[in-house]
């Protein structure tokens, strides 16, 4: 690894597109390697001995130390880096910022979790109660949202004056289960404020990468 250099694991379209876009915005050095468990060509073993669960993200910063989980991965760099603008100065908002970290991944994460892998909490793992545990839980995401959307107003970004960590998760893992596309008739003014971070000129470059 050269000096200084970040390693961040992950896979296109997955939530390490948050943490490369945090790591692009505080103008740090860092490689991407490909593993994800989905994908048996990828570097699952260099992954496992990361993250023994196996989960992206999960950044080696350049002592060595690793750290996995979106939020605490996007609180720590914004903490290392406060010029990056990826925590609001202010401990109010920085404390609501970190709030909002934790609500998505407690929250939203959660719930695509049971979209995803029904069959984690089904048994069996096929019927009709399976796609039942499914379209509850793509409802309560959805529902979720709708919160996160009236709890985390802000302006012009999520996290105040800067684009920061909080914008950028956002934005990503709303990205899956329908969620745009419910919030564009449920909150149009948040979903407009998802597309302008979608936009942004350091986030757009990776975004293009993850979702082509």
């Amino acid at each position: 690894m050269a000096s200084g250099e970040h390693v961040l694991y992950g896979y296109a379209g997955s939530g390490s597109a948050a943490v490369e876009a945090a790591l692009s915005l505080a103008g740090l050095p860092y490689r991407v390697v490909d593993a994800a468990t989905w994908d048996g060509a990828s570097a699952l073993e260099e992954l496992r001995a990361a993250n023994p669960l196996q989960q992206i993200p999960a950044l080696r910063w350049p002592d060595g130390q690793v750290m996995s989980e979106s939020a605490a991965i996007l609180i720590e760099l914004g903490l290392r880096h406060p010029a990056s603008g990826l925590l609001p100065p202010s401990p109010e908002g920085r404390a609501q910022a970190i709030r909002g970290l934790v609500y998505i991944v407690a929250n939203c994460y959660a719930a695509i979790g049971i979209i995803d892998y029904p069959e984690r909490w089904c048994s069996p793992a096929e019927g009709p109660h399976c796609e039942a545990v499914k379209a509850g839980a793509r409802q309560r995401l959805h529902a979720l949202w709708e919160v996160f959307a009236d709890t985390f107003a802000g302006t012009p970004w999520l996290s105040g004056d800067r684009l920061g960590a909080l914008d950028l998760l956002a934005a990503v893992v709303s990205k899956w289960s329908g969620a745009r596309a419910h919030l564009a008739s449920a909150r149009p003014a948040f979903s407009a404020l998802l597309s302008r971070i979608d936009q942004h000129p350091v986030a757009a470059p990776v975004f293009a990468r993850h979702w082509r």
